[in-house]
């Protein structure tokens, strides 16, 4: 049970990665790739969506 808690966590986080490089990508007219999105998310807004999702 608790790995299928820490796996549904991981998915929650990887799809708010993937739309933030979506958005990103939009923004800049091509795709910016997974690595940069996932740097840019860890710094402008992971502190924010953790708050928000494990209050």
């Amino acid at each position: 049970m608790q790995s299928t808690n820490l796996y549904q966590k991981f998915i929650e986080l990887k799809k708010e990665i993937e739309k933030h490089k979506w958005i990103e990508s939009e923004k800049k007219g091509n795709d910016i790739g997974f690595e940069k999105a996932l740097v840019d998310w860890v710094t402008k807004h992971r502190n924010g969506w953790v708050t928000h999702r494990f209050k």
